[in-house]
């Protein structure tokens, strides 16, 4: 199993959407301890400053040189902790990587570039007898679950961690919402479906779009059905990934129809007017009211709003988030301003009421 000590790249992302792998594993990691981050841009400073404004106690580094010189002990792993578009590898990381590589450590990629099928890293892999670890590649077919409908044996809750954009917190809050769920004693599981949550360390999932399209459906299935009769959970969370609307990552469907899942949080980001990434085009993120009423139509219901801290100073998001209550009647809450547990009475009654 992969598990150990780790620097992460940034280069240059770190304080930006990009930099989301890297933002979940200093948030938490049961799979590796993060002993530095390296980025160019933003080194002297303590990672914790570029989060939540507090402290972490995670150095960052320029090089992974300048990271290993200073470390008090040696990391087995370098992570690349940046998710482009179309994971592609930035070229301004590759000296990095071969200078990790050269120092022993072994790569970790969640990019949709596999690095082991690159031939000089694999020379400098072999030559310093390090791994390649590519988690983004797809597994054999042989190994995947066509959808057959077991999924309608499982009683045990669920709620999907659906938004209305890509990089706007759904893994993050998900998190939280576990860890609520945990302190207020309902044993609570929840299924990654993307490369950060399998660094996390999250016990069950797999990778969305590192799945043949033919199989999405069934590992959905496969991955409940697991979760439920390996952990014996109160409570199943499910990863979104996308979302619903979004022209270039229409995720979410899937996840309820395939999942059999009746009850959805859904994350949203107030300040952010375009689809991530797609600003030249001023595709407008949609409406809540209209996210909210497709969701409907795929027969589940939209328990809460969580929303995403980006682009409105804190007035506004007070204003926003008063209006939008009052105009939903579902709660609107801030997690990493206010934490989660104004969910736990929605929570309980939505599994009250789950047969």
């Amino acid at each position: 199993m992969v598990k150990g000590t780790a620097i992460v790249l940034t280069n240059g992302w770190l304080e930006k959407l990009q930099g989301k792998t890297a933002h979940g594993l200093l948030r938490g990691s049961d799979r590796f301890e993060i002993l530095s981050l390296v980025d160019p841009v933003y080194f002297g400073r303590d990672a914790g400053e570029f989060l939540d404004g507090k402290p972490l106690d995670i150095s960052i580094y320029a090089t992974v040189e300048e990271t290993l010189k200073n470390l008090p002990k040696k990391p087995v792993y370098c992570i690349v902790g940046v998710a482009l578009h179309g994971g592609i590898l930035p070229e301004t990381l590759r000296l990095e990587i071969i200078q990790a590589m050269k120092n022993g450590l072994s790569i970790v990629s969640g990019l949709h570039s596999y690095l082991g099928d690159d031939e000089e890293f694999n020379q400098i892999a072999r030559e310093f007898k390090v791994e390649i670890i590519d988690i983004r590649k797809p597994r054999p077919t042989k190994e995947l679950r066509f959808w057959n409908g077991d999924i309608y044996k499982v009683k045990t809750p669920r709620i999907a961690m659906l938004g209305t954009d890509c990089a706007i917190g759904k893994r993050t809050t998900g998190k939280l919402v576990m860890e609520m769920c945990r302190r207020n004693g309902i044993k609570t599981e929840i299924i990654f479906t993307g490369q950060t949550g399998w660094m996390q360390g999250f016990k069950h999932g797999f990778i969305f779009d590192a799945t043949l399209n033919d199989f999405i459906g069934g590992e959905i299935e496969r991955v409940i059905l697991e979760c439920d009769q390996e952990s014996s959970p109160e409570l199943i969370l499910i990863e979104g990934q996308a979302s619903l609307q979004n022209p270039s990552g229409t995720c979410g469907s899937e996840l309820l129809l395939s999942g059999n899942i009746k009850g959805v949080i859904l994350q949203h980001a107030p300040g952010r007017k375009y689809f991530e990434g797609f600003e030249y085009l001023e595709k407008r993120l949609p409406l809540l009211e209209k996210e909210i009423a497709l969701i409907q139509l795929y027969g589940a219901k939209t328990l809460a709003i969580t929303l995403n801290e980006e682009g409105m100073n804190d007035q506004k998001f007070k204003k926003y988030q008063t209006e939008m209550s009052h105009k939903l009647g579902i709660p609107v809450i801030r997690p990493l301003k206010e934490g989660v547990e104004k969910l736990l009475p929605i929570i309980k009654e939505y599994m009250a009421q789950v047969d």
